[in-house]
């Protein structure tokens, strides 16, 4: 039986629904009213009789038959098609507090965005500034809504999630300098994002529950292994209990993936138990395989054969590769962040501002570029040793052809290109684009790969090992977009990609100087992959970048 609030909640939402679809607003209206004059009704309309329900003021022919039908079937048939016409991600903006109907109308129809992880990433690139209506203000308590709304979901980005690990881990430890805390299970291994917080502990169950409930978490399960705990905003906690001498061994177990462990456990069954996870790795005769490797079981072929690689490091970066300044979207002027990158001791920055097709970005067209790349020029006489790249991130059009002729490309130093428009494609579709996108000589890096946003836009469908093929047959460079929302190309497609002599570069899409920390969590994802130094552009050295743009345009003679 459907009470009062859940007919009125069914009104409101329909008359929202129009109003996203720019309908007749009298009629909508109207549902609106319906929705706040049922809401206070004195009796339920379940329990009326016909004629008494079309004598109800406030409610008319119309909406009395509505009524009827949600009373009799559950449903209303004029809701049900607009939900089947209205994107999900669009239906759950309405829970986002400061959206309202006439906005998502514009952030849809417009801005052409279809979830909330799209309109957050939109935030953060500053794109709903020029849009009427939408003010700075605005913008950023959209974004902190979202934030938030994200958040109670249960799933976080592993950047997200890191803060809070952290001080959590480092609270135990003060509390209890004598117990072990170690943190383990997916953030351990590094996965891109986390349900789950977990921890290996010797402390006892009662101190380490008593202690974080003081800390706003409650306990929801519990066996003789391991206890569980949340908080607000969804966070979960698991702590599996140890003694000192088998930490290393439940560290070892919770901080692999099950295909890892099981394989491990084929090969070197072991009724002991370790103090320390690296007698472990001693005892089987082996080096230390890192848990960002122990997600597939080929790491431990690599560990026996001593050819485990010397992973990437954050420090191994050199020149900060794919930035946006206030010439299109971006926060701060080429020169700002020129100053940032030389203080944080980079070598070269490359500023890929939006191509014209990005209108949404304020994308240069071709006579903006001619005054950027002056600037950049002085710049250049003005900050030497480091150097300002030109570049551009150009959008592939429908065809895969990018939105610049070839006179105009060829006078970057080296070119991005990006699918940013028409993201629901089919996999041929897709695969167009994208292959023709890669044959165009002056393609230098393929950026964002499959457009995903993580939790929240799977990527449009490609074959990946096509894609990485022509890449390497055309020379061009995968971009790992360090974003944390996208990390994208995925890092288990990134070992094919080596296989094939296909340079990776990790780079941040910075749209402001603090993006430049992004980087960080791309170089995470690709230790995930097996990344080294020597397998990435962004971790050449300024002269050695300079080498490879030079050969590179040599080899497709441009």
């Amino acid at each position: 039986m459907t009470d009062n609030s859940q007919v009125a909640d069914i009104f409101s939402l329909l008359s929202k629904l129009m109003d996203i679809h720019g309908e007749n607003s009298f009629k909508s209206k109207s549902y609106a009213v319906a929705a706040f004059n049922i809401e206070k009704l004195p009796v339920k309309l379940s329990e009326l009789p016909e004629d008494k329900l079309f004598a109800l003021k406030g409610i008319g022919d119309n909406i009395g038959k509505k009524i009827i039908e949600i009373r009799d079937t559950g449903r209303l048939k004029a809701l049900d098609e607009y939900i089947a016409k209205t994107p999900a991600g669009v239906i759950e903006m309405l829970q986002i507090k400061g959206l309202g109907p006439k906005k998502i109308s514009i952030i849809w129809k417009e801005m052409g965005l279809e979830s909330i992880g799209e309109l957050l990433y939109a935030c953060n690139e500053n794109r709903l500034l020029l849009y009427k209506g939408f003010g700075e203000k605005t913008q950023l308590n959209v974004k902190s809504y979202i934030e938030f709304y994200l958040r109670s979901q249960g799933s976080y980005l592993y950047a997200q999630i890191e803060s809070i690990a952290l001080a959590l881990n480092d609270a135990l430890q003060k509390a209890f300098p004598a117990e072990i805390f170690e943190l383990t299970g997916s953030f351990r291994r590094q996965l891109e994002t986390i349900d789950v917080l977990e921890w290996v502990t010797t402390l006892d169950a009662g101190a380490l529950e008593k202690f974080l409930q003081q800390q706003r978490f409650n306990v929801t399960g519990r066996d003789e292994s391991c206890i569980r705990f949340s908080a607000e905003e969804n966070i979960k906690l698991l702590f599996y209990f140890a003694g000192k001498e088998n930490a290393g061994s439940i560290l070892f177990q919770t901080s692999c993936s099950a295909a890892f462990f099981n394989e491990w456990e084929k090969r070197y069954p072991s009724a002991q138990v370790y103090a320390r996870e690296k007698d472990i790795f001693e005892l089987a005769g082996l080096p230390f395989i890192p848990p960002c490797l122990r997600e597939e079981d080929h790491a431990i072929n690599k560990a026996v054969e001593k050819d485990l690689p010397r992973l990437i490091q954050p420090s191994d970066i050199k020149g900060i590769i794919h930035s946006h300044s206030n010439w299109s979207d971006g926060v701060h002027t080429i020169e700002e962040m020129a100053a940032a990158a030389i203080q944080k001791g980079y070598e070269y920055l490359v500023i890929s501002d939006h191509s014209k097709s990005a209108f949404y970005a304020n994308g240069l067209q071709e006579d903006r570029l001619k005054e950027q790349h002056a600037y950049i020029d002085a710049l250049n006489e003005k900050l030497k040793p480091f150097k300002i790249f030109k570049s551009i991130e150009a959008d592939i059009l429908n065809d895969g052809s990018l939105d610049y002729s070839n006179e105009v490309l060829a006078v970057f130093d080296l070119v991005i290109a990006s699918v940013h428009a028409n993201l629901k494609m089919t996999e041929e579709k897709a695969m167009t684009r994208l292959l023709n996108a890669i044959n165009n000589p002056y393609t230098t890096i393929l950026g964002h790969m499959t457009g995903r946003l993580l939790l929240s836009r799977e990527g449009y469908p490609v074959d990946h090992k096509a894609v990485i093929d022509a890449c390497a047959a055309n020379n061009v460079v995968i971009e790992l977009n360090a974003h944390p929302r996208r990390l994208d190309i995925d890092w288990r497609r990134i070992g094919y990609a080596l296989d094939k002599g296909v340079l990776i570069s990790i780079d941040p899409d910075a749209h402001s100087i603090d993006g430049f920390s992004d980087t960080r969590y791309g170089v995470l994802t690709a230790q995930k992959a097996g990344v080294q130094a020597e397998n990435n552009l962004s971790s050449f050295s300024l002269p050695r970048f300079e080498a490879f743009l030079h050969s590179r345009k040599e080899k497709r003679a441009i």
